[in-house]
């Protein structure tokens, strides 16, 4: 076992919900690596969970040390509930994921009051009496080679509601690392750690990253909210989650994501990973080969 994972305050597994997501799959492989015994849980993993089926949740939580939690992202939160069932079982730590402008009035769409789901889930944490730690992540790099952006840049042309606007996009990775060594290590208690890469790009800089990888250039085509929310609703989106999705990307439009926060210096003590880096390792992944 590695002396990282003999920091962990105990030989109970530890459980990452939504373990096979974008961030929950990169926390078990590190964990998994450091000898960690770590428990799988959403409703395709090992220990089948879901989050709107509470009677999923006892089996997860049963005997774990500490819980790394991405939480569903729809109000009412679920979270409060998830965090006062773990603490009464016995759960020692908690490492929430949460979103950047989480308390922001305005940050995702005029209607956004500073209080939604991810707010709610912070709040319980803070509350829950036992060591948590906060991450408040950017929009993800990852979104272009595994996310919502991929089949665009794969199809030649990227269409999003952004204008001309910048965001300082997060390696999935750097997020990873963060939770991992809160998981694991001292120190990051009571610590609200706020994520971004170490530079701004607009979406048209992001696609000519990507080209100088792979050598093709996807071309970014901004379109206005109400008809990119249209596109959704013609592709079978509810209306709703259509206007959730652009209002998500205000902050991007916006550049309110363009400032380089300290959060993975201060969690790591090292910068944050380039885009540039994460481009060139997902292209040698064959992530945009189709």
């Amino acid at each position: 076992m590695t002396q990282e994972a003999q920091n962990t305050r105990t030989d109970r597994p530890v459980l990452v919900i939504g373990g096979t997501g974008k961030t929950g799959r990169r926390v078990v492989d590190r964990l998994r690596e450091q000898g960690v015994e770590t428990r799988v849980a959403s409703r395709s993993g090992e220990t089948p969970f879901d989050w709107d089926d509470r009677g999923t949740w006892e089996a997860a939580l049963e005997g774990v040390a500490a819980a790394y939690i991405v939480p569903l992202d729809l109000a009412p939160s679920r979270t409060p509930a998830l965090v006062e069932q773990a603490v009464a079982g016995g759960v020692g730590r908690l490492v929430l994921l949460s979103a950047r402008g989480a308390d922001v009035p305005g940050y995702f769409g005029d209607s956004y009051d500073g209080t939604g789901p991810h707010l709610e889930g912070e709040i319980a944490v803070r509350a829950s009496g036992v060591p948590w730690t906060i991450l408040r992540p950017g929009w993800f790099a990852q979104n272009f080679s595994e996310g919502v952006f991929r089949d665009g840049v794969i199809g030649g042309e990227l269409a999003l509601p952004a204008g001309d606007g910048a965001a300082a996009f997060v390696d999935a990775d750097d997020i990873a690392d963060v939770a991992v060594a809160a998981l694991t290590r001292p120190g990051h208690e009571g610590q609200v750690y706020e994520l971004s890469g170490p530079r701004a790009l607009t979406v048209d800089d992001a696609l000519a990253e990507i080209a100088k990888a792979t050598g093709q250039r996807a071309g970014y085509v901004p379109v206005p909210e109400q008809e990119f929310v249209a596109g959704l609703v013609a592709q079978g989106m509810s209306p709703e989650e259509a206007a959730l999705w652009t209002d998500a990307m205000k902050p991007i439009r916006t550049s309110q994501e363009a400032p380089v926060v300290d959060g993975v210096q201060r969690a790591l003590g090292r910068a944050p990973r380039d885009f540039g880096t994460f481009v060139r390792k997902a292209a040698d992944a064959g992530a945009w080969t189709g």
